[in-house]
């Protein structure tokens, strides 16, 4: 498995290991991690630190052209908000650990340029299907049900 998936798994276990939702994600810039996130809105009592944001927020002020230049790698498919900020800072690649238990806005990205890679990793899978059987109403809270 890719390192950089590698890394966004181990940011996912260590939210679920917080007593949060168990997605992570890493920046990836010219083949170095740069930033590192998960889902921290049960441990922040956050609305919106989910994996992505958060690995934007650890990213810290960039300019415009190092997001150009960047690949961003989560364990679930990204969510609006997330697919929004995407947008935004135009991240022009991401690498998705599966879409089986959640499909963000993966065509939205596509339609606006965004490569969207699907590994549909059987640990990213495990990972939010036992989640989701286990806090059901944690996960709805999560995407906004």
């Amino acid at each position: 498995m890719d390192e950089f998936m590698q890394a966004a798994i181990a940011e996912a276990r260590q939210g679920l290991a917080e007593g949060g939702i168990p997605i992570g994600s890493v920046i990836v810039h010219r083949g170095r991690i740069i930033s590192r996130g998960h889902n921290r809105r049960v441990q922040q009592g956050s609305a919106i630190l989910h994996g992505e944001m958060d690995a934007l927020e650890q990213a810290g002020r960039q300019p415009a052209s190092v997001y150009r230049d960047c690949v961003l790698y989560t364990t679930l498919s990204p969510c609006a908000m997330c697919s929004g900020a995407i947008l935004l800072y135009g991240i022009p690649r991401i690498v998705v650990g599966e879409n089986r238990t959640f499909m963000g806005e993966e065509e939205l990205l596509r339609s606006r340029g965004v490569r969207v890679d699907v590994l549909q990793n059987e640990e990213c899978i495990a990972l939010m299907r036992d989640f989701i059987a286990s806090r059901p109403a944690l996960w709805n809270e999560d995407i906004g049900c």
